[in-house]
């Protein structure tokens, strides 16, 4: 019989409903800590919740007194500041608490997009060409760099600040994205190669040994040039949009070499980027059959029914043994 644990789930505060805290009523829809905290109740352990806004001294004195076996941590940003998600790692490593996913290393280099495309090509892994403009300073776009181009914030991610306007095939449109988003966004900005493709989303827990689960993949079904060619923010997480424009989510067909080469790569970059327990790799795969990495996501979203658990489940993991499966490789590094 498993060891019953205490377990703080860490969580942003404004995903807490204010009239059920404890998260004991099924919402009208289901979030990734309504799914986590109800299946680590089945599980037999105590949980329970701790809201961070932007006071990390509550953090700090909570599990000071608390002292939990772990702390499930589900936070993404601190004071609306998702660069920040690092530092709150930091914090819990700082205090000598056991807790689950990438330290701050980790959340730091996957983070910050110029970083994670500079190290993973520095490693000869083939991401998107591109440059990084910084506020207040004047857009130098090298002659190396190919039309279309797809501009996004540096620091984002759950495809925050893409949309269909982010894709611009000439300098006047280029020069008013990236305004665009200095101004929304209050950070650098990415410009990089749009990458003609498959996107598709790869999966990995483990630590010391890596799974890598079924690969998914976003299949854009329309006909003719008009309609969303990038993973947009609506792409992801608007379902009548999808259905507009008959985009859906589902796992990829591939051939078994090129899925060997897939999975060989996402390990080495998922080991580059230091990431822990689970995460997931986006990656392009082009006409050519040369993969081109996206982005890392460290902490990825777990709930059920999203990509990185419906990709468990097709591998047999099902969702109380895969949420179980991150506590106890989380668990084993502190030992």
């Amino acid at each position: 019989m498993k060891r019953k644990l205490n377990i703080t789930v860490l969580a942003d505060r404004w995903t807490i409903p204010s009239n059920d805290p404890d998260f004991r009523q099924r919402p009208k829809e289901p979030t990734t800590e309504y799914h986590v905290i109800g299946t680590l109740r089945k599980l037999g352990h105590n949980v329970s919740i701790l809201g961070l806004e932007d006071d990390i001294t509550i953090v700090v004195t909570t599990l000071s007194e608390d002292k939990p076996d772990i702390v499930f941590n589900l936070t993404e940003q601190l004071g609306g500041d998702r660069r920040m998600d690092m530092n709150i790692a930091a914090v819990l490593e700082m205090l000598g608490v056991p807790f689950t996913g990438s330290g701050p290393t980790g959340l730091m280099l996957s983070r910050d997009k110029r970083l994670c495309k500079q190290l993973l090509t520095s490693h000869r892994i083939r991401v998107p060409g591109f440059v990084c403009i910084a506020q207040n300073r004047k857009v130098r776009i090298p002659k190396s760099l190919n039309y279309p181009l797809v501009i996004k914030p540096a620091f984002e991610d759950s495809s925050e600040g893409i949309s269909n306007a982010s894709l611009v095939s000439n300098e006047t449109a280029l020069l008013e994205r990236v305004k665009f988003v200095h101004e929304r966004w209050e950070q650098p900005v990415i410009v990089e190669e749009y990458v003609e493709g498959r996107e598709l989303y790869v999966s990995i827990i483990g630590n010391n040994r890596l799974t890598v689960l079924p690969i998914r993949e976003c299949f854009f079904d329309f006909d003719g040039p008009e309609g969303p060619q990038l993973a947009t923010y609506r792409v992801k997480w608007n379902a009548e949009y999808r259905k507009k424009w008959s985009i859906k989510f589902g796992f990829a067909e591939l051939d078994d070499h090129i899925v060997k080469n897939i999975e060989r790569i996402c390990k080495r970059v998922y080991r580059l980027l230091r990431t822990r327990d689970y995460g997931r790799i986006d990656l392009r795969l082009t006409p050519e059959s040369k993969l081109v990495v996206l982005e890392a996501n460290p902490n990825a979203d777990i709930a059920y029914g999203e990509e990185v658990a419906e990709a468990a489940e097709k591998a047999g993991i099902g969702y109380e043994k895969f949420i179980d499966r991150i506590l106890r490789l989380a668990l084993r590094r502190y030992r």
